[in-house]
């Protein structure tokens, strides 16, 4: 099983990243928010994400 990506908009209105193991540990997040996806998810595949 693979690690799950998840893009979201934080309290602050900012889009963050978040990457979860299989087993349901978070093994790796975003340091900071951006007003855009596209630069948050540019930024996840910096950090290993594949998708799209």
């Amino acid at each position: 099983m693979t690690d799950t990506w998840d893009f979201y908009v934080d309290g602050a209105g900012e889009w963050r990243w978040r990457r979860t193991a299989a087993n349901g540990k978070i093994v790796g997040a975003s340091t900071q928010g951006y007003k855009n996806r596209s630069d948050c998810v540019a930024n996840a595949k910096r950090n290993g994400y594949s998708g799209s």
